[in-house]
Parts: C-alpha cells; sequence; structure tokens
C-alpha cells in the first residue's frame, strides 16, 4: 500500500483568513482525490504539471509539484520529454518558462553526481561529456557526421522528426563550426536556440553576439556566419531550419585562431 499523501498547505497559510478553501483543498483535493488509487501517484504527478504548465502558471505551486513528480519516480529525462511534447501543444515560451523552475529542482542530482564521481572538484568535472550532459534537458548525442566542417569535436542529436525537424548541437569548449551561407530562392535561413553551456555566434563583418540559455538567434538566409562554444564552456543549441524554397547549405573557410580570439574575448 502507498503511503498516504498528506498535506497542510491550505490551513498553514489561509486557514483563518478562508478555512473552507484550506478544507477543500488539504481534505479534498489533497487527502480524498489525491490518494484515490485508480491513478498511481506518479501519474497524477505527470498530469498535475501538464495541467499548470498548459495554463501558464509558473510560480512556486509548480515548482511543488515538479519536486513532487521527482520525489514520485519522474526522472530528468522523463520530465525534459514531457515539458517538450507539452511545449508543441501549449506554447514554446511557457516550456521555457517550466524549465528552468524544473532545472532548479533536478539540479541537484547534477551536483550530488559531480561530487561523487573520482572526488574531483565540481569545476573539473562539467567539462566532462557525462557531467555535462547531466546538466542539460537536451540529449548531446553521437559524435557530428557534419565534423569536417567544424574545429574541434562536436555532437549531434535529433530531437524531433516530425512537423518541424529539430537538431541539438553540442560544441566542447572551444569548438566551433566554418563560416557558412544558408541560401534559399525565398525563405530559409536558421534559428538557434542555446539550450545550455556559454558560445558565440557571429555574422560577416559584426561584432560576434554572446549565446547562453534562452538566447535565440534568427539567421536570415545569404548571410555568412558561424557559432560554436567559448573556449571554456560547454555549448549546446537547438538548429531549426527555416522552410524557404530552393535552399541549401555552403560551407566556407575555417575561423581562425586569431579571429575566434578576437571575437570571444571582446
Amino acid at each position: 500500500m502507498t503511503e498516504k499523501i498528506v498535506q497542510t498547505a491550505g490551513r498553514n497559510q489561509l486557514g483563518e483568513f478562508a478555512p473552507e478553501f484550506a478544507h477543500f483543498n488539504d481534505d479534498v483535493l489533497f487527502g480524498e482525490n489525491w490518494n484515490n488509487q485508480d491513478i498511481d501517484v506518479k501519474t497524477r504527478c505527470i498530469i498535475t504539471v501538464v495541467s499548470l504548465m498548459a495554463q501558464g502558471i509558473t510560480d512556486s505551486s509548480l515548482k511543488y509539484h515538479i519536486d513532487n513528480a521527482k520525489k514520485h519516480g519522474v526522472s530528468q529525462k522523463e520530465m525534459a520529454a514531457i515539458i517538450t511534447h507539452v511545449a508543441f501543444y501549449a506554447g514554446w515560451p511557457k516550456a521555457w518558462a517550466v524549465f528552468n523552475l524544473a532545472k532548479e529542482v533536478y539540479g541537484e542530482d547534477v551536483e550530488s553526481l559531480a561530487k561523487e564521481v573520482n572526488g574531483e572538484a565540481k569545476e573539473n568535472l562539467v567539462q566532462t561529456k557525462e557531467s555535462y550532459e547531466k546538466s542539460i534537458f537536451f540529449p548531446v548525442g553521437e559524435p557530428n557526421p557534419y565534423g569536417k566542417f567544424f574545429d574541434g569535436q562536436s555532437y549531434l542529436a535529433q530531437v524531433s522528426d516530425k512537423q518541424v525537424p529539430m537538431f541539438n548541437v553540442t560544441f566542447e569548449p572551444g569548438c566551433r563550426n566554418h563560416w557558412h551561407i544558408h541560401h534559399a530562392k525565398s525563405g530559409g535561413g536558421q534559428m538557434l536556440i542555446c539550450v545550455g553551456g556559454r558560445g558565440f555566434y557571429q555574422e560577416w563583418g559584426k561584432d560576434a553576439v554572446e549565446m547562453t540559455p534562452g538566447t535565440i538567434i534568427n539567421i536570415p538566409a545569404e548571410v555568412k556566419h558561424w557559432h560554436g562554444a567559448a573556449a571554456d564552456s560547454w555549448f549546446s543549441h537547438l538548429a531549426i531550419e527555416v522552410e524557404g524554397e530552393e535552399t541549401s547549405n555552403e560551407w566556407c573557410e575555417a575561423v581562425t585562431e586569431e579571429d575566434y580570439a578576437k571575437a570571444v574575448n571582446k
């Protein structure tokens, strides 16, 4: 038999001001509904997180339910998949807000892992692929098959092959791709969304733009550019191809060490 769920938040916070509401919250919603065995608690946690996210509620109540989901067996990868799935139906901005809360809740797992491996300092472990992958919600994937167009090691993971094809591209510290251009007769281009670490995007003739989680870069067609990791940080971004007519990619020369240093040290 599962442990009975007991809730006292209603009475603790609203017992005097709204006793009837406190009763419904503690005794009915949690006391009866959450303890109903027709649906297991893990499933109820998932349903609740999805319901709150769909409504755009991203306050402490959602963080509580994400933590409750974690305590009842929802893993970090499962939570990431749940939020990603709901994003397509409830909206991308809501997903970003929920991911920020989820990272606060699941972030403790990353720190615990870092302290356990070989007794090394967390600062050093962050530079390993295994520990970095634990710190982001999207998979790092396998070595990039387009690696000949990158200086340094990069990885590629397909996130979605339905509706809008989407890939997560991950760069080891110091890695960057070559200058390149997304050609199109009309439309076209690419969107980058940083989901981990720190990196840079630079267009030909312009200063580099720093990218951190949440940064969105819209790359028009016919613009020569490159993107890659900071020298001291891993970097991951989602790559979303913008639909267009007669699209193609042209890979150009590599970014020189001198140009890279100038870009990232400004």
